[in-house]
This record gives C-alpha cells, sequence and structure tokens, in this order.
C-alpha cells in the first residue's frame, strides 16, 4: 500500500495513493488569490455571513448592525472632540482659563470614551446572540441538505470527505461571524481616523493609512499559505485520521490488540503526523516571516508618519495644536487597523471555510433526486428490465443486464458469493439506488418517476451491518415507524418475540428504558447478535409490504437463526407482502418460493432448491460445500 518507510518495513498508510479531490482542485485557485482578489472575497464573506445571521435573527442583526456602526461613528467623534480640546489648550500656551474654556470640549472626549466601552458592551452581548444563531443555520443547512442527498453518493470518497471537511468548517464560520461586527467598527474607526488626520492636514491622510497596508498584506499572505497547505496535504490528514480510528475506538480495540499491531500503528500514526508536522511548521515559519516583514514596514510607515508631522511642524505647515490631533489621529488608527486587519485576516480564512462549506451543501443538494410524482402504492409487483449499476468512480459495473421480477405474496432468496452483487441489487429492488441502465418498475411505474421517500415508505429493511442506535431499546424497535398506532404495544411485543430481541431487553438493567449506548451514563451496549436481533425487529415493526432482510443472521447462533428466518418467511405466509433474503447460508433458504443465484453481477439461475439442485451449477456447488461443512 506503500512504499518502504525508515525501518524498511513497507508503509501501510501511504498518502500518495490517494488522490487530491475535485472539489480541493477548485479551491486552489481561491487559496492563490491576489490582493484584489482578497479585497473582493471579504466584503462577499461579510455578505454571507450577515444573509445567515439575517436568516436566524432578524432582529438581532439589525441591532448588531446599529451597534457597530454606532460604536464606529462614536469613536469618529471622539477623533474631532479631541482635536477641539487640543486647539482650546495649546493654541496658544495653557491658561487657567483656556483650561476651564476646554472642559467642555474635554467633557465631550470623556462621553465618547464611555459611549464607546458601553457599546462595546452592548456588541459584545449582542454578537453572543448573534453568533451561535449562524452556527444553528449553517450546521441545519448543511444536514438538511444531506439528509436527502441519494444514497450512492455516499459511496464516492470524495464526496465524504468532503462533507467532512465541511462538518470542521463549521468551527471556523462561527470564528468568522464572531468578527463581522469588529470589522465594521473598525472600519468605520480607519475612516474616521483617516478623515480627522486629513482634516488636519491632507498629506497625513494617505500616510495613516498607508501605516496599516504591510500588515493586512502580511495577514493575508499568509492566510492564503495556510489553506494552500491544507488542500495539497488532504490525502495525509485523511489517512492520519483513519490510523488514530484504528488505534482510539472501541470497536478495533480487541483486533488490534490481539494481533499485537498497536506498536506497528502508532508507528504509522507518528509517521504521518511527523509529515503533516513538516509542512505545518515549513508553513508557520513563512507566515512569521511574513508577520514579520509586516510589521517593521508598518512600525516604519509610522516612523515617517511622525517624521512627517514634524517637518511640518518645523515649517509652519501645521499648527502646534494641530499636530497633537494628528499625533492622536494616528494612533487611534493604527489601533483601529490592526483591529481591521485581525478581523479581515479572519474573515478572509472564513471565506475560504465558507466556500468550502457552500460548495459542500450545492454538490450536496444537486445530488437529491430530481421531485418526482407519488409512489404507486404498496407494491404487488416488482420488476427489473435490463438493470445495469455502477458505483460512483468505478468502470465495472456491480450488476450488468440484471432481469427479474418478484410478485406479492413470494419469498424469494438472493443467494451467491460474496461480491456477487446481493446487497446491490437488494437496494435496487426497493429504490435505495437507482440503475445506472435499465429500469426498475414497482406495479409497471418506474421508480425514477416515483417519489423516493413515498416509496421507501412501503419497505423495510433489515441491514447487514444495522444502525447501533444510541436510544432507548424501547425506541429502537420503534425508530422502524415512529409514527404507527400501538397504544397497547402489541405490534411492539410481537416484534420483540418473533426476532429474538424479547429476551436482550429483558437482560438489561433497566428493560426497554435502558439507553443501548456507553456514550451515556447507565447506557449498555450489545453483543453483534443482540444488535441483528434488534434490527431485525426493527423491521418486523414497520410492516411494510416489501421486506429485504439482507444477512440478518450472520452473527447468530443457530437457534436464533432458524427463529428469525422462521419469522421472516411467515411475513409472506398471508400473501400479503413480498419478502426478500439475501444470505449466504443455503440452509436457510430451501423453503423459498423462489432462489435467484448470482454470479459476478449477473444472474445465472434461479427457481426453487430441488429445481437449481437438479440443474447443477454454483448452487449445487455451494450448497454441497456447506453440507459437508456441516457433517464433518
Amino acid at each position: 500500500m506503500g512504499d518502504a518507510g525508515e525501518s524498511g518495513r513497507r508503509t501501510l498508510f501511504g498518502a500518495e495513493e490517494l488522490e487530491t479531490p475535485a472539489w480541493a482542485l477548485g479551491l486552489e485557485a481561491t487559496a492563490q488569490a491576489g490582493p484584489l482578489a482578497v479585497a473582493r472575497a471579504v466584503p462577499r464573506t461579510v455578505a454571507i455571513l450577515t444573509r445567515w445571521a439575517w436568516q436566524g435573527s432578524r432582529r438581532w442583526t439589525a441591532l448588531a448592525v446599529v451597534v457597530h456602526l454606532v460604536s464606529g461613528v462614536v469613536t469618529a467623534f471622539g477623533l474631532l472632540a479631541t482635536a477641539d480640546v487640543f486647539s482650546r489648550l495649546l493654541a496658544e500656551g495653557p491658561t487657567p482659563e483656556r483650561v476651564v474654556a476646554a472642559l467642555p470640549a474635554l467633557a465631550v472626549v470623556v462621553a465618547a470614551l464611555a459611549a464607546r466601552g458601553l457599546l462595546d458592551a452592548a456588541a459584545g452581548a449582542v454578537t453572543a446572540e448573534l453568533v451561535p444563531r449562524v452556527e444553528r443555520r449553517v450546521q441545519t443547512d448543511l444536514y438538511t441538505a444531506l439528509v436527502a442527498v441519494d444514497l450512492v453518493a455516499f459511496d464516492d470518497a470524495d464526496f465524504t470527505a468532503l462533507v467532512d471537511r465541511a462538518e470542521h468548517s463549521v468551527t471556523r464560520i462561527r470564528m468568522g461571524a464572531s468578527v463581522v461586527g469588529d470589522l465594521v467598527s473598525g472600519s468605520v474607526a480607519v475612516v474616521a481616523s483617516v478623515v480627522a488626520a486629513g482634516i488636519v492636514h491632507p498629506l497625513l491622510a494617505p500616510i495613516v493609512l498607508l501605516a496599516g497596508l504591510p500588515q493586512a498584506w502580511a495577514a493575508v499572505s499568509g492566510v492564503r499559505l495556510m489553506f494552500a497547505s491544507t488542500l495539497r496535504t488532504i490525502a495525509q490528514a485523511r489517512r492520519l485520521a483513519v490510523v488514530g480510528d484504528l488505534i482510539s475506538r472501541r470497536d478495533n480495540a480487541a483486533e488490534v490488540r490481539a494481533f499485537t499491531v498497536g506498536g506497528v500503528l502508532a508507528d504509522e500514526h507518528e509517521r504521518l503526523a511527523t509529515e503533516l508536522s513538516r509542512e505545518g511548521i515549513r508553513v508557520e515559519q513563512r507566515r512569521n516571516a511574513l508577520v514579520t516583514v509586516g510589521r517593521a514596514a508598518s512600525g516604519v510607515a509610522t516612523a515617517l508618519g511622525y517624521v512627517a508631522v514634524g517637518l511640518l511642524v518645523y515649517t509652519g505647515g501645521l499648527a502646534l495644536p494641530l499636530a497633537g490631533t494628528a499625533v492622536v489621529a494616528m494612533r487611534a488608527a493604527s489601533s483601529a487597523v490592526q483591529t481591521s486587519v485581525f478581523g479581515a485576516n479572519l474573515l478572509f480564512e472564513a471565506g475560504l471555510f465558507v466556500e468550502l462549506y457552500t460548495r459542500c451543501v450545492e454538490d450536496a443538494r444537486s445530488r437529491r433526486r430530481a421531485p418526482a410524482g407519488p409512489a404507486p402504492g404498496a407494491p404487488e409487483v416488482v420488476e427489473l428490465d435490463g438493470v445495469t449499476f455502477r458505483y460512483p468512480g468505478q468502470e465495472v459495473p456491480a450488476l450488468a443486464d440484471v432481469g427479474l421480477t418478484l410478485r406479492r405474496g413470494e419469498v424469494v432468496a438472493l443467494v451467491g458469493e460474496n461480491g456477487s452483487g446481493k446487497s446491490t441489487l437488494a437496494k435496487l429492488l426497493v429504490g435505495l439506488y437507482l440503475p445506472t441502465e435499465g429500469r426498475v418498475r414497482w406495479n409497471g411505474r418506474d421508480l425514477r418517476e416515483t417519489d423516493s421517500a413515498a416509496a421507501l415508505e412501503h419497505v423495510a429493511l433489515v441491514a447487514q451491518a444495522p444502525v447501533q442506535w444510541p436510544l432507548r431499546a424501547d425506541d429502537n424497535v420503534r425508530i422502524g415507524r415512529l409514527d404507527r398506532d400501538d397504544p397497547a404495544d402489541r405490534a411492539y411485543e410481537d416484534a420483540l418475540g418473533r426476532s429474538g430481541a424479547a429476551e436482550v431487553v429483558d437482560d438489561l438493567p433497566r428493560g426497554r428504558a435502558t439507553v443501548l449506548s456507553r456514550a451515556f451514563q447507565g447506557g449498555r451496549d450489545l453483543s453483534g447478535g443482540q444488535w441483528q436481533r434488534m434490527a431485525v425487529a426493527r423491521g418486523l415493526y414497520r410492516d411494510a409490504p416489501l421486506v429485504v432482510a439482507d444477512e440478518p443472521t450472520a452473527a447468530l447462533d443457530a437457534r436464533a437463526e432458524h427463529a428469525v428466518f422462521s419469522s421472516l418467511r411467515e411475513l409472506s405466509a398471508g400473501g400479503d407482502r413480498i419478502t426478500v433474503l439475501v444470505t449466504h447460508r443455503l440452509a436457510n433458504v430451501r423453503t423459498a418460493d423462489r432462489i435467484v443465484v448470482l454470479e459476478g453481477g449477473r444472474i445465472t439461475a434461479q427457481g426453487t432448491h430441488d429445481e437449481l439442485m437438479a440443474a447443477g451449477g454454483l448452487y449445487r456447488e455451494l450448497f454441497a460445500l456447506q453440507g459437508r461443512a456441516y457433517a464433518a
């Protein structure tokens, strides 16, 4: 899987084997954006964040805008009031009379400072109300888009990687939202300082403004370096996360220890982490160099500004009282520029993650199925006509030219060796996947033309690896159909009994009220076989006319397995259901109405057990092999 490492052992997790996702390649241009592009990007990010804030709360958003604008205006007013104080005190030398005369102007300055402090506190309170609403809006949009995504999207590694990065982007977006107001008030303060300096003398305005530009350039360049590095190291980061999960997850702990590969995994983690840390150090050193250059250049520019003020005073171009105002304006501008640069820096950084996030949401929305008509009702006949299916990024189809018809009242078994396409075919039958070629019809109607959610209301799926819902035991069953009317718990108890899950629930410390997850205090975990019994109970409780059980007993003992298959076969006994059993244990499907044999993604035979045994072929071969294993 990789090249030899320093120890001579072949690396297990070679990041070079992972291609950079197409969505990441598209973001590289953004990471290399020039100053003008950055100048356009920050307002665009502000607009997006403001829109999300407006959607979260119009009242708090409007209040935030008012508070931050007023804060900036108060800063400007304080600067002008300061100029008035200097003029009154220093115009002809300070005297007791002039000091008294300057007191009203001084009171205005004090009032402006006090108002600015109160407005800062108000801004903090408004931000505290607004930022969580932005975060909630962002998370809601993301997960609303994801729950509607077509299932096959999650078989696309690029898409799942994009979703992972988008989830991590929410924190950066929250940080960006928290500084929008500071950037607004800081920008107003910068404008006020520049205007105040310009009023003192026209030459001082550009000097005040230019003093902050080097820091802005350094900050933006540093963020560009960071984001470009993030894109370059996506493959390494994905590998590192995989190795970390292997080491830390409870599900992996037993096998990692049984095969004594903990040390190997730790070494692999150290190797990948070292590669990433080298890149991180390189980027941070370059960012530090940029910041140093920016600060030095800003310091030089500020010093030149003071020199310019001194020369103007020396040559008589600037009165001494106004020189004091110029110095205050320059210091205020320096502080405001630092605040604005910090805010713009965070917003540019947040903007990159906003773009990544919005790309994910747009991609997710594009992967939804097109709006279609109502479902054709409970399926009486399910037909597959020339169905071929390819997984994303795969050239070889998982199924090829499959034709099959299922009718209500039948119990149909799908059998074959691993990788033959059984589970894929099961997902196509119920509409979880749509075929790449061909048609899947319910009651003569193409599933492409029906609402997928409405169609799935008629489906009960017992998955091979069922979700281990971190809910109460009874809710683990009822989630099969939460809106089912079962006031006396008769359907719930029946599902528990027929699935063998009743004894599982009875053994729990709080019975049905026990939460099935160790992530919660007092919660309990189940064994693999117990989880499968709960999954079967969930499928039975759903009470759907099309039941698909995909290897539902892989982790069960022989007695429990026999009971589960008997219950599943009984579902179609009344003639009102189609039951599909996917299994590799052929003894359990001998009584099926029809057995469909798959080889290499194609149907090679179908018939009853006796017919297939008489015909020879793969089914008889596999059945004989399993029979000899039990006989031995």
